[in-house]
């Protein structure tokens, strides 16, 4: 798939290898790519960095997530593109060509994820699977039409991938239609450790007011309302102790020091080229004292518990997954820069709490996608992929 057939930029050109696939099973006649953060058996594993991928050696084994989509059925047609080090949620890698959003073309993907996505929504891939810490499922699923989960933490294992902040890393997929979706879900997630069903969809003011302006506001209340249709009335919820700002400090600060302890030796044994930005987003936790962290990490358990109070055995909060569709590639970095801040007030709910969410594409703006979440309690991963069914169905989309 690499390669001259590849005009959307999804896949990394590299030479191809034979890649171990079953060819029978529930994932059968699947094409898969796999986001460059994830070990493939003969590949080698560059994270969206030239310097990571020729330091590295080919993987003798595949991750046990990928493995077991492979074992499943499903055929594997190439690694994909990653914003450099995993940590944005743009789709822009100074090293490479941008992935193309096939659903909008003159705006980005988003990213991390952000060759996954585009090979999903061009047709080059049915499955492609990612990771999401702050925001890389749900963003490029957003900009780019597609259904996505960021998964709750630690339910899916992502050993055998490079980890970027472990207590924020989950694992992540793409698909365009809700069958594939949740066939995926069913071999990777198994049963839901949360039993209660999900019928009190829940809204927070503060929270849907972060779209970006009246016409994002109309489609998101259009939104609203086929979810209403499809589950009931949504109740209001009063905001958290802590605020979005507060909150999306708190996410910043401890995943770049998570970030910086796990990538800082290899930034500073020597000068690296990275891209406007990466940099900076890694030193920042160099700066975290302890004093930071405990104050921060104080908060994030606080917020956790208050998220979880007020979803209960039954909640499920609906709201925007992004302040809008994609940022135009015009955009300046600057003004991609602004997105990204106001995105990850928005984002950083689920990232900070580990609980799911599911962006479904029920929204669009000026014919770009806007996709409009529902994040659920803890382990209710399956729930939230079945509500986004009724969802769908709902909206005609199915």
């Amino acid at each position: 798939m690499p390669g001259t057939r590849d005009v959307l930029n999804a896949f990394l050109d590299v030479p191809q290898v034979p890649v171990f696939s079953t060819q029978t099973g529930l994932l059968a006649g699947l094409r898969l790519g796999v986001k460059d953060v994830f070990a493939v058996a003969g590949y080698r594993t560059g994270c969206g960095n030239p310097e990571k991928f020729a330091e590295s050696k080919p993987a003798t084994e595949t991750a046990p997530s990928v493995k077991l989509l492979l074992e499943s059925g499903a055929r594997f047609v190439g690694k994909t593109q990653t914003d450099e080090l995993a940590y944005s949620i743009m789709g822009v890698n100074a090293h490479f060509p941008p992935p193309i959003n096939s659903a909008a073309p003159d705006r980005v993907t988003g990213g991390s994820s952000s060759g996954s996505a585009a090979a999903v929504a061009g047709k080059l891939a049915n499955i492609a699977i990612g990771t999401d810490t702050a925001g890389s499922i749900r963003a490029p699923a957003s900009f780019c039409g597609l259904i996505g989960l960021r998964t709750t933490h630690g339910r899916i294992s992502l050993r055998g991938s490079m980890r970027l902040a472990p207590s924020f890393d989950t694992f992540g997929w793409f698909a365009e239609d809700i069958e594939t979706y949740e066939a995926v879900g069913r071999l990777l997630l198994g049963p839901d450790t949360h039993r209660a069903m999900l019928r009190r969809p829940l809204t927070i003011m503060r929270v849907d007011a972060l779209v970006l302006g009246s016409q994002e506001s109309k489609v998101y209340e259009s939104g609203v309302e086929i979810i209403e249709k499809a589950i009931g009335p949504t109740e209001l919820e009063s905001p958290f102790q802590a605020s979005l700002d507060e909150l999306h400090t708190c996410l910043r600060r401890l995943q770049a020091y998570e970030a910086w302890r796990i990538h800082g030796t290899w930034l500073k044994a020597k000068p690296r080229k990275l891209g406007p930005g990466i940099m900076e987003r890694f030193e920042l936790g160099s700066k975290v004292d302890e004093k930071t962290l405990h104050a921060e990490t104080v908060r994030r358990m606080a917020f956790r518990a208050e998220l979880a109070d007020m979803l209960g055995s039954d909640g499920v909060l609906v709201m925007p997954t992004a302040p809008g569709a994609a940022p135009l590639k015009t955009a300046s970095q600057q003004q991609m820069q602004a997105y990204r801040d106001h995105a990850l007030k928005l984002m950083c709910l689920a990232s900070l709490s580990g609980f799911p969410q599911i962006t479904l594409p029920i929204g669009e703006v000026e014919g770009a996608p806007f996709g409009i979440s529902l994040l659920g309690p803890a382990g209710s991963d399956i729930a939230l992929i079945r509500l986004g069914r009724r969802i769908l169905q709902s909206a005609g989309k199915v």
